[in-house]
């Protein structure tokens, strides 16, 4: 990996960072379920006129837009809405790698290894210590709500996977293919809106954008948008493609460090010494997960086999 490459995969984990502070400013003003609608709504409508159709099968990039999209955002947008403290989010969040690995074994029998087997159970353990401590201060369910979100990341990776791999040479742009799949989620999270927030909620929002709180979240849906995904995004897939993904993905784990380091300095949350071990816990475990590959079989296979 160049230095350049270096740089720039630090870069994204800044920007990806301070992602999390642009939500907190977002589901300020907005309701987070709207907010969540009009975030891949504002990527949607250009992207249906700009960007060319990634070549594939709509059923991967239905389950990519309703698992990483839809069910990701919606749980972590109301997780924070409702308490999850900004800088544990950006933890917890990273359980999305464990769960890939998991569900991967799980469904689509890839092999575990027993590194990766250690990590995906010091995660989990440091996440239990975490949502302890949440529950000591009456604040488990935006925790759980997190943790939910994770697994829905995980689930749109899976079928990220499942629709590369169905791609005849592999050719996909990751870029359009992450573009394409903003346009599913803006009417199920709209509906979910309509269902639990009301008809009038986001509009209201929308027509009081001119107050300071208004601006500052516009602002915040602005980065998101922008920075957080098409320059973040952007980025990260050029480098996923030009290097190993063990190499790159490590970067990643410096997203909660950044996000964590921000929401003490700009929003002033304390964790508890034990919830910062607990989070020291999540992150090794999410790296041995994550860049623990299983050994090639030292037996030819069938290719007979191998297709069935």
């Amino acid at each position: 990996m160049s230095q350049r490459d270096r740089l720039l995969a630090l870069a994204v984990a800044v920007m990806w960072g301070v992602n999390f502070l642009a939500i907190h400013a977002t589901i300020e003003h907005f309701p987070p379920l709207f907010a969540g609608a009009l975030r891949f709504a504002v990527l949607a409508v250009p992207t249906i006129l700009l960007v060319p159709w990634p070549g594939v099968k709509l059923r991967w990039l239905i389950g990519y837009g309703l698992g990483f999209g839809t069910g990701h955002f919606a749980f972590l947008f109301v997780a924070m809405h409702i308490g999850m403290p900004t800088g544990l989010a950006s933890l917890v969040l990273q359980a999305s790698a464990p769960f890939t690995v998991l569900l991967g074994a799980l469904l689509l029998r890839e092999r575990v290894t027993p590194i990766a087997t250690a990590g995906i159970a010091l995660a989990v353990l440091g996440m239990c210590v975490i949502g302890w401590q949440r529950a000591e201060h009456a604040a488990l369910l935006p925790m759980i709500l997190t943790v939910f979100a994770a697994l829905s990341w995980a689930t749109g990776n899976l079928c990220t996977r499942k629709g590369l791999a169905d791609v005849p040479g592999g050719r996909v742009n990751p870029l359009h293919f992450t573009l394409w799949m903003s346009v599913v989620p803006p009417l199920p999270m709209y509906g979910l809106s309509l269902i639990f927030e009301g008809p009038s909620a986001g509009w209201h929002a929308l027509t009081t954008l001119g107050s300071q709180q208004g601006l500052v979240s516009l602002g915040g849906l602005t980065y998101i948008v922008l920075i957080g995904t098409v320059a973040g995004s952007g980025v990260w897939s050029t480098l996923m493609s030009r290097n190993p993904a063990g190499v790159v993905a490590p970067f990643s784990l410096l997203v909660p460090i950044v996000g964590m380091s921000l929401a003490f300095l700009v929003l002033g949350e304390q964790p508890t010494w034990i919830e910062i071990a607990a989070a020291a816990v999540v992150i090794i475990g999410v790296l041995l997960a994550s860049v623990s590959r299983p050994r090639p079989d030292r037996q030819p296979v069938d290719p007979v086999t191998a297709t069935a």
